[in-house]
């Protein structure tokens, strides 16, 4: 049996929709890298599909409502770099971002400079199962990603008064354990999106602020001056506009 990649696809997605295992779907398709697929791509069907046995995937995580928000809809994306600044309100709205399945394919190839094409599996896999747990929007998780870490899951920790480690350079979360890269990935993204004993993650920024736009901020200051998104606060200045750049699609040299 085969299944033609529709848009918004994922192996997670395909998965949940047919009622077979991730493991199951990449093992029918050796040849095929799942950070890769385009949309009218014919991949292959595991036997079983459909059944009610051990290839059933777990239900998605308690915690949110189950559904992967950003992962449908969004633009066509693309574009140059807009500097935008001010307040939440200058940023483009989340109507305009670009869609989860164009940013994945834009920002995985970078992830492929520094970490494997499994690696990269198994980060999109968890930015998926990170997002129907907590509620935050998968093409967020995705670009802070990108941000913080290019998606190398070697990446160093920084130390500025606070231990930053791992894919999302959390508030002294987890790093990578290459005696456990599935668990220890996972557990990177869950510490940036919804956050660790010691600091707040994306979940708990969005809540406080409102709007992605300030929870960024909040992500990478501490602190946010709601009139100007491009005041540092003892930070990086543009990280905010970077962010909306991304969620845009759109390209520029360094990015």
């Amino acid at each position: 049996m085969s299944y033609t990649i529709q848009s918004g696809d994922t192996f997670w997605a395909i998965a949940q929709k047919l009622g077979i295992s991730v493991d199951a779907l990449q093992a029918a398709n050796p040849g095929i890298n799942p950070s890769l697929l385009q949309i009218g791509q014919t991949i292959n069907l595991p036997s079983g599909g459909n059944n009610n046995g051990s290839d059933k995937p777990s239900p998605p995580p308690s915690g949110g409502n189950g559904s992967i928000v950003g992962a449908t809809g969004g633009s066509n994306g693309g574009g140059d770099f807009i500097p935008y600044s001010g307040p939440a309100s200058a940023y483009p709205d989340p109507s305009q971002w670009a869609s989860y399945t164009f940013l994945w394919a834009q920002n995985s190839r970078l992830m492929l400079l520094n970490s494997s094409p499994h690696e990269v599996f198994l980060i999109h896999r968890s930015i998926e199962t990170v997002s129907a747990s907590s509620g935050i929007d998968v093409r967020c998780i995705l670009i802070i990603i990108v941000q913080e870490s290019g998606g190398n899951v070697r990446v160093n920790s920084t130390n500025n008064g606070v231990h930053n480690p791992g894919l999302m350079q959390s508030h002294n979360g987890v790093g990578f354990n290459a005696a456990d890269p599935e668990g220890s990935i996972l557990q990177m993204v869950r510490d940036g999106t919804e956050g660790t004993v010691h600091g707040d993650g994306l979940m708990q920024l969005l809540e406080r602020y409102g709007n992605y736009y300030e929870a960024f901020r909040g992500y990478n200051s501490g602190s946010v001056n709601k009139s100007d998104l491009n005041d540092p606060v003892g930070a990086t200045g543009n990280y905010v506009q970077k962010a909306a750049n991304r969620l845009m699609g759109h390209s520029w040299a360094g990015m």
